[in-house]
């Protein structure tokens, strides 16, 4: 397996069935163990490692958003985990897990704007915004819920 396509589909992530992108968020919540800032700048690496691999990958069809690239969940759910605090318990990364999956799925604006753009920008685009959607809405739930979020 080329390196582009390796990176593209998380090792091979995005090829399980049903639902690759959930599988494609799932395989980073460990890494919500680091902690809110190393979370941080791994979704900032996952993203610029991904947008190149998804470039070149997509480099003979770069209109198309094929399930089976999950880099883009794992960016995106690195950033949704950011959003979390120092001491956030399981359950604050299961809820960050379900507003960003939620956001995914449903595409609110400014989501399904960033759906809307082309080539490996967009297939990158919508999914960290819907991450910072979800890291968003955990700071400001962590008032409501200390301990937890």
């Amino acid at each position: 397996m080329k390196l582009p396509l390796l990176v593209a589909t998380m090792g091979g992530i995005g090829r399980l069935k049903p639902a690759p992108g959930t599988w494609g968020s799932l395989v980073v919540l460990p890494l919500a163990l680091l902690g809110p800032v190393p979370a941080l700048l791994l979704a900032l690496l996952v993203t610029i490692v991904g947008f190149y691999a998804v470039r070149a990958v997509l480099r003979d069809a770069p209109d198309q958003d094929p399930g089976w690239i999950v880099v883009d969940e794992a960016a995106g759910m690195l950033l949704a985990l950011a959003g979390l605090s120092v001491d956030a318990s399981i359950w604050g990364v299961l809820i960050a897990f379900g507003l960003f999956r939620v956001f995914d799925i449903l595409k609110p604006w400014p989501v399904s704007w960033a759906d809307q753009q082309k080539g490996a920008f967009g297939v990158m685009l919508d999914d960290i915004v819907a991450g910072a959607l979800a890291a968003l809405a955990l700071i400001l739930a962590r008032p409501l819920l200390p301990g937890v979020i």
